[in-house]
């Protein structure tokens, strides 16, 4: 079967309108439309997110810098082979990691506890990551002269 030249423009002009409809009927565009507006928006929270993550970075370094990490563990060893070593974990709200990381700062006995000054106790606050005013709530200075002055069963009964 031969199609006529007038056919074959009907067949084509059929293709086209339909087409045309196709494209007119079709609701795709704006979902399309939508879901890339959703996008932005997601990416442009993430961004702001991700700025405010830097900025946390950038502050916690800062902080860490003004906050020098002290002598450290051999000092810490140092300083127990040698006798000037206090049991700083015996004060309550220490224990035995909070007497590490004061080793670590450079603080090995209850005299050096006791002569803290308030600058200094701000900055082992954080540095020890305890809640501001926690050193004087739990009485560090006072359980640190008693156990220097070998009052422990005193201690014992106050703050056990």
């Amino acid at each position: 079967m031969r199609f006529t030249a007038n056919q074959w423009a009907i067949v084509g002009l059929v293709l086209v309108l339909g087409w045309l409809l196709g494209l007119l009927s079709h609701p795709g565009g704006a979902r399309w439309r939508r879901a890339y507006e959703d996008e932005r928006t997601a990416r442009r929270d993430a961004d702001v997110h991700l700025a405010a993550a830097r900025d946390r970075i950038a502050e916690l370094e800062r902080q860490i810098a003004s906050h020098p990490v002290g002598p450290g563990p051999a000092a810490a060893i140092g300083a127990a082979a040698s006798g000037q070593r206090d049991d700083l974990a015996l004060i309550r709200g220490i224990g035995r990691l909070g007497e590490t990381q004061l080793n670590e700062a450079g603080i090995y006995s209850y005299r050096q506890i006791e002569i803290l000054s308030a600058a200094e106790e701000t900055s082992l606050e954080t540095r020890l990551g305890l809640r501001a005013g926690a050193i004087a709530h739990d009485q560090w200075r006072a359980q640190a002269a008693m156990l220097r002055e070998r009052r422990t069963d005193e201690h014992r009964a106050l703050y056990s």
